[in-house]
């Protein structure tokens, strides 16, 4: 990819420390610290490794614990208690960029959206197409489930993209890098901490990397740059109809694994 087109190749550090991230996945740092190797975007945008992660044992009944000084406390759930219009539905965790949009500080004529960002005083351009049939799929979506933007962006940069991508309501709850966990070079979206039952949860993600803690929880799709023929998001849809209706995702989520 063109380091000069893509924001998610031109970040690269935590904004808690400009540790070395993956290669893929993220937005800008609110860190006003400059990065060590990268130049000026990589303290905005991550990107998680394009390389197969290592596999990891996945605990799909991971209690929301964790270690502090030796003992063991509870973490407060990411998301909130469940409103009433969502009792009972799925909660779907749904990636931003190469996902629903791809984005980049080069100018394009064909542009949805321009998003100004702040980078250590200079305001810079960010320049956003959205992937074919959001709009179709986002309002779907929104109808039939919990839905939870979860993106390794910062909400610099991720919050007004959302704002004018969302025009209706879809996202009930958005999470940004710091709701991440960064693991061996990526930044990882650990659904046992969401605070919904995991029977009940699926991630809809480009990178594998973000979900390697609950891949059985995983719909795949591909990452999206600029094809404007693109038809995943609206051949999806009949999908997700059917999957509303389901009391446990795995049921369902693995036959389509062994399918595929």
């Amino acid at each position: 990819m063109d380091n000069s087109s893509s924001i998610i190749t031109q970040v690269s550090r935590d904004e808690e420390g400009n540790k070395a991230a993956g290669e893929r996945g993220s937005s800008p740092s609110l860190s006003s610290k400059k990065p060590r190797s990268r130049g000026l975007f990589s303290s905005l945008f991550c990107c998680l490794c394009r390389d197969q992660p290592e596999p990891q044992p996945v605990n799909n009944n991971a209690p929301l614990l964790v270690e502090e000084n030796g003992t063991v406390s509870k973490v407060k759930p990411l998301l909130p208690p469940v409103k009433s219009k969502d009792s009972g539905k799925i909660c779907v965790v749904i990636d931003l960029d190469e996902t629903l949009v791809h984005s980049s500080f080069k100018p394009v004529n064909n542009a949805d959206f321009i998003i100004p960002v702040e980078i250590d005083g200079t305001v810079h351009q960010v320049y956003v197409l959205k992937r074919p049939h959001v709009d179709e799929f986002l309002k779907r979506m929104g109808e039939l489930f919990e839905c939870v933007l979860f993106t390794a962006s910062l909400a610099k940069y991720a919050d007004p993209v959302s704002d004018l991508l969302d025009k209706w309501g879809a996202f009930r709850c958005r999470l940004f890098r710091e709701s991440c966990v960064f693991h061996r070079g990526n930044y990882v979206k650990d659904l046992s901490r969401l605070g919904r039952d995991l029977n009940k949860v699926i991630i809809v993600d480009n990178s594998p990397a973000s979900y390697v803690f609950h891949p059985d929880n995983a719909v795949p799709v591909a990452s999206w740059f600029d094809d404007m023929s693109d038809t995943e998001l609206l051949d999806l849809i009949p999908f997700f109809e059917r999957l509303s209706k389901v009391d446990n995702v795995y049921t369902v989520l693995k036959q389509q694994g062994d399918a595929s």
